[in-house]
């Protein structure tokens, strides 16, 4: 296959015949490898659906997902076992796909010195930050040898300059990689700043709506009025989906 991820004709459907409701109604998109794609739309498009979907948590009830290599998916929450350490956490994934304890070490050290934190892996959760947190998460999605990322609203817990911050650090990882990541937000100036593209959903059940290739050179800032600009444009999208979606309500 040419895509890290092809999804087409996808539907989706929750309750019963008779008064089911369509979260994703044969949506269809592809995501080249080493691409960063963004997805934004509003509460209930589908948008976590979807990552579901692909990650291979649920099935689809019509169409075809086919994904490169084994998926892995970052939540909001990090969703570490708070009794053990961060390089245990880590090591946990390896551990399941039965690496060596001797190789296990080396990789987990690797991985904590790619998402920087060296020097905490013998700390548990709850002595790290939240943004250290997800810096471990990330760091066993990473030692399941994924080469597709799946990240379901991961930074929308944290402060604004933790988010910053992060925004740096899965960008870098990103570059050094070369894996492809499928990125689900709300917030569409976050978006911008880090996608190759950004996909508008529509409100349920869930359609793309509208894609904005981002040319803007890297590194970005969310600040910059290049990337403000741009979020204007997919911002004004999302209002008009939305008030579609509104006028279609009224009208039933």
């Amino acid at each position: 296959m040419t895509h890290a991820v092809d999804i087409r004709g996808v539907s989706k459907v929750y309750g019963p015949a008779g008064a089911h409701t369509f979260a994703l109604d044969r949506i269809s998109l592809d995501v080249d490898k080493g691409e960063f794609v963004c997805l934004v739309g509003a509460s209930g498009c589908g948008k976590t659906t979807l990552l579901n979907l692909v990650a291979g948590l649920d099935r689809p009830g019509a169409g075809e997902i086919e994904v490169q290599g084994r998926p892995a998916l970052l939540f909001q929450e990090a969703a570490l076992f708070p009794w053990l350490t961060a390089e245990k956490n880590i090591g946990l994934a390896l551990r399941l796909r039965k690496v060596s304890k001797k190789e296990r070490a080396e990789r987990v050290d690797e991985l904590l010195h790619t998402v920087r934190l060296e020097g905490f892996g013998d700390r548990r959760p709850h002595e790290l930050s939240g943004g250290m947190r997800q810096r471990v998460a990330l760091a066993r999605a990473l030692a399941q040898e994924t080469q597709v990322l799946l990240m379901d609203e991961p930074f929308g817990a944290l402060d604004a300059i933790t988010r910053d911050l992060l925004h740096d650090e899965i960008e870098r990882v990103w570059t050094e990689t070369g894996i492809t990541v499928l990125f689900v937000t709300h917030n569409v100036r976050e978006a911008v700043r880090l996608g190759d593209r950004v996909l508008v959903l529509s409100s349920r059940p869930g359609r793309v709506m509208a894609e904005f290739p981002i040319e803007i050179a890297r590194p970005r800032r969310l600040e910059s009025p290049e990337v403000a600009a741009v979020a204007a444009e997919v911002t004004e999208r999302l209002r008009k989906e939305v008030r579609r979606h509104a006028d279609d309500d009224e009208e039933a």
